[in-house]
């Protein structure tokens, strides 16, 4: 096993999260990275258990808590290296602390909230870990029960969508999903989407802007997928409209399981979700990676590439 590894699930022992700890925990055992649980307590609660029954106590129940939950949620199929870890305080500072000191290569964490209207869309502490992330982090849907193995994984992903605005970072993130849907033989689909241009009706200039943007695209999305092995190019579709919904759209049009898409950054504030990135997190329902920025050392060294190293998938 490799000690330099590590997939990190937070969990709260929610179904949710038990979904992502199943995928977790296949990500782990195929690629030979350790898997390490993190529960956050609340300081109440630890104050109060101090009170009662002393300072170790509150960790001692949760430890013994994690290993019930483990052994309800995985069974047989129970990563043979897994790491207990308990932390008090607020929940996305200690998983973004976690993950920091515990090297850890990917954030696995299930898509729910806890209270009021945002459970339609995604927990406050998930949507706080991907705004201040450095790790690229896997958003497991809130009512995906996540695979039991590999092959069930490779199943449920079906194929890979990686939307492309043709920045600085679409290189990196083409590179990326492209590792992964080799790693697990599903299909690759990189997709671009062409917003509207807002201007004034009749304007005669606005066809051959349209036609250049697409021309554009295009040439573009070629280069992108020129580079590639001989019967591996990756298909690629441009579409119109508004990104977020668009990309949704795709995804359920065409089967995606997995979509792998940037977290844009600020040079004054530091890394940010996007608003199309949230967006397709609240309408498509499905696995989503979330990238980070500068996460070349990442694709070279970590999980993804990690898994060229296993035995190739049968069939």
């Amino acid at each position: 096993m490799d000690s330099t590894h590590r997939v990190l699930c937070p969990i709260d022992f929610s179904d949710s999260s038990r979904g992502a700890l199943r995928y977790a925990n296949t990500i782990a055992g195929r690629v030979g990275a350790r898997l390490a649980l993190l529960v956050v307590n609340d300081p109440l609660l630890l104050e109060a258990s101090h009170l009662v029954a002393g300072p170790s106590r509150l960790v001692e129940e949760t430890i013994r808590e994690m290993n019930r939950f483990v052994r309800q949620t995985l069974g047989v199929h129970a990563h043979p290296d897994i790491e207990f870890e308990v932390a008090t305080g607020k929940p996305a500072p200690e998983v973004l602390r976690v993950a920091r000191e515990c090297r850890t290569e990917l954030i696995v964490m299930a898509s729910h909230g806890l209270s009021g209207f945002r459970k339609l869309f995604f927990g406050s502490t998930t949507e706080r870990v991907l705004r201040e992330t450095a790790v690229p982090t896997l958003v497991t849907a809130g009512n995906d029960a996540g695979p039991a193995d590999f092959d069930e994984l490779r199943r449920a992903v079906r194929r890979v969508l990686v939307p492309v605005d043709l920045t600085a970072a679409t290189l990196d993130q083409v590179a990326i999903a492209r590792q992964i849907s080799q790693a697990i033989t599903v299909p690759l689909l990189l997709a671009h989407v062409i917003e509207p241009v807002r201007a004034l009706a009749g304007n005669p200039a606005l066809p051959t802007v349209e036609t250049e943007r697409r021309y554009r695209a295009e040439a573009e999305l070629e280069r992108l997928t020129d580079d590639v092995a001989e019967g591996t190019k990756p298909e690629s579709l441009i579409v119109y409209g508004e990104p977020a919904e668009e990309i949704a759209k795709v995804a359920e049009d065409r089967g995606i399981g997995l979509i792998v898409m940037g977290l844009h950054s600020s040079p004054v504030l530091g890394p940010r979700m996007g608003s199309v990135t949230y967006r397709v997190l609240c309408l498509a329902h499905r696995l989503v990676l979330a990238l980070p920025p500068q996460t070349q050392s990442w694709r070279e060294a970590t999980i993804v590439s990690s898994a060229k190293r296993v035995a190739p998938i049968a069939g």
